[in-house]
């Protein structure tokens, strides 16, 4: 039997992008933004006029390893303290797992389509962009 692998496609992306941008433009934070497809390859990437350099990385980071674990990077992080059963975590992968907020999987009709990261703000301001960034996909247009 065929399979299929259900993805976020680059107009997904774009919607997601967009909702972001306009959840950091409330916050009065340039962010950076990145949206990675069920694979975790990078599909787009935005980086607002003033959005900290260091934290392009982290928002691809983020992404990434929301999609590698399938899990949001704060709930990571929550495993990864000393004594938690996950301590260490982000040594793996080559060192390329990102466990500060910011990062979630992206879900359609409850199956992981694809992932979204974002930083510049604080860990809490990090969450609530790839939120309403990760919702941008329910709403309006059919996936």
């Amino acid at each position: 039997m065929p399979r299929v692998l259900n993805t976020l496609t680059l107009s997904d992306a774009k919607r997601i992008l967009q909702a972001g941008e306009a959840k950091a433009a409330s916050l009065g934070i340039p962010y950076n933004i990145a949206v990675v497809d069920a694979g975790g390859a990078l599909i787009a990437f935005t980086r607002q006029d003033g959005a900290l350099a260091g934290s392009i990385d982290l928002a691809i980071g983020k992404a990434k390893t929301a999609r590698m674990f399938d899990k949001t990077t704060d709930y990571l992080a929550d495993l990864a303290q000393p004594g938690a059963p996950l301590f260490g975590i982000e040594q793996s992968n080559g060192g390329n797992v990102v466990i500060f907020g910011g990062g979630l999987p992206v879900k359609v009709d409850n199956e992981i389509v694809g992932a979204v990261g974002t930083s510049a703000g604080s860990v809490e301001q990090d969450i609530a962009v790839a939120e309403a960034a990760a919702a941008a996909i329910n709403q309006g247009e059919d996936s």
